[in-house]
């Protein structure tokens, strides 16, 4: 099955010159990774819907103290007319996403297959593939793209660096359609990490559990040199 969703891609009006002052961001998932991505995006001064499963209203006194700026819908809604969406939630819960919410979209996958947490999926416990491949292919109507996911959601916000400066890390950032990899680095960009763009899902092995990349914290020209080394997936 091809991975290249239809031509009413939402990025042609969202380059990655232009994107970084407009940028309306669904997150997909209130957890302790979900927020810290919601805040670090509310930071560089992208505006913020956050959906979980449930009444969003609920999430109102959690999101008013934890991601301060951020709006609380249902997950319809807040993907509606958001120019970027982010998926932040357990592997296992994708189920209940209907891919035709996210069709033209342009999504991030910062998800990991962790078995304790998601139990045996069969797609992606196989290990014959990186996971990402898995999601193109539960939202073939979308472009996946794969970053966040190699850092901890403990060290994402602090880590956190100007342009230029020495301390500076990589963040990875992974897809099939160069559009939209332009799109989500320019987002990792003004976040405070220097992105490092990887062509293709199928190289996305070194980003996941157990391979060199993940958790590592890494620069970018580490991250480059791990990326041109075909990795096996873990």
């Amino acid at each position: 099955m091809s991975s290249t969703p239809p031509s009413t891609l939402h990025v042609s009006s969202s380059t990655a010159d232009a994107a970084p002052d407009t940028l309306h961001v669904a997150v997909i998932g209130a957890g302790k990774a979900g927020t810290a991505i919601a805040r670090s995006l509310l930071d560089a001064g992208y505006r913020v819907s956050i959906s979980a499963s449930g009444d969003p209203s609920r999430l109102e006194l959690m999101i008013d103290f934890v991601t301060p700026g951020a709006e609380p819908k249902w997950t319809h809604d807040a993907v509606t007319d958001a120019d970027l969406v982010v998926l932040a939630l357990p592997l296992h819960r994708l189920k209940n996403i209907d891919p035709a919410h996210l069709a033209g979209r342009v999504v991030i996958d910062t998800m990991n297959y962790w078995p304790p947490v998601d139990g045996e999926i069969p797609a992606f416990a196989a290990g014959d593939r990186p996971s990402s491949e898995v999601v193109q292919e539960m939202f073939p109507g979308a472009a996946v793209v794969k970053t966040f996911s190699h850092t901890g959601y403990h060290h994402l916000e602090p880590d956190r660096r100007p342009a230029g400066h020495p301390e500076r890390l990589g963040l990875a950032v992974a897809g099939d359609q160069r559009d939209a990899v332009a799109l989500v680095s320019s987002v990792v960009e003004r976040i405070g990490y220097d992105p490092v763009p990887v062509d293709s899902l199928a190289g996305t092995g070194f980003l996941q559990p157990g391979g060199p990349a993940f958790g590592a914290r890494l620069t970018a020209a580490e991250l480059r040199g791990l990326a041109a080394v075909t990795a096996p997936v873990a």
